[in-house]
């Protein structure tokens, strides 16, 4: 369990940052530019579910906790049982990414096929969920490099690359079942 009496502890005053193995790193380091833009793809939830009711709602609180597991992933960097720590890492798993595959087809079962490229907007649930696409692809763009340099979960990378996948079938769903999808126009304004 967390406990968090004190809520600033100066350790960080210099531009380091500890890790979830007690490893202390710089603050602009890849590790920690990748789970802090996991937060910020959080934040977004936040807001779209500000927008959000019934079974969509439920679903983004589940990715939302989701998302914590996944920053708790990021910031402990032994992948294998590492004799220095005192417990189990928290370690995203194969079944968090198959639950996201099966909301994904059973939204997208509810959706005509595309034939255009669609415009982020339409109403405003819609361009949250959009919104939370762009910054969960930016995370996913930083642990796939944080991956070139230290060992990263492949699930958690799996699980960035379809949660983007699902914000975009559940921006279309927003859209009166994709109906109100703002479809682009190429060259539209020349």
């Amino acid at each position: 369990m967390v406990v968090l009496s004190k809520i600033y502890t100066k350790t960080g005053d210099a531009g380091e940052t500890a890790l979830g193995n007690g490893a202390r790193v710089a603050k602009h380091s890849t590790r920690v530019s990748a789970y802090g833009t996991v937060d910020e793809t959080n934040a977004t939830v936040g807001l779209a579910r500000q927008h959000a009711s019934g079974e969509m709602d439920a679903a983004l609180a589940r990715i939302s906790n989701d998302l914590f597991d996944l920053g708790a992933d990021l910031c402990t960097p032994d992948m294998h049982m590492d004799h220095t720590l005192s417990y189990t890492p928290l370690r995203m798993i194969a079944g968090q990414v198959e639950r996201l595959e099966r909301e994904i087809d059973a939204m997208n079962d509810k959706l005509q096929p595309l034939r255009s490229f669609i415009l982020p907007g339409g109403s405003a649930p819609a361009a949250h969920l959009h919104l939370c696409r762009t910054v969960c692809r930016r995370a996913e763009r930083l642990v796939v490099e944080l991956a070139t340099m230290e060992e990263v979960n492949a699930d958690a990378v799996k699980y960035l690359n379809r949660l983007s996948d699902w914000f975009f079938v559940a921006g279309r769903i927003a859209n009166n079942d994709g109906k109100d999808d703002v479809l682009w126009v190429p060259g539209l304004t020349r």
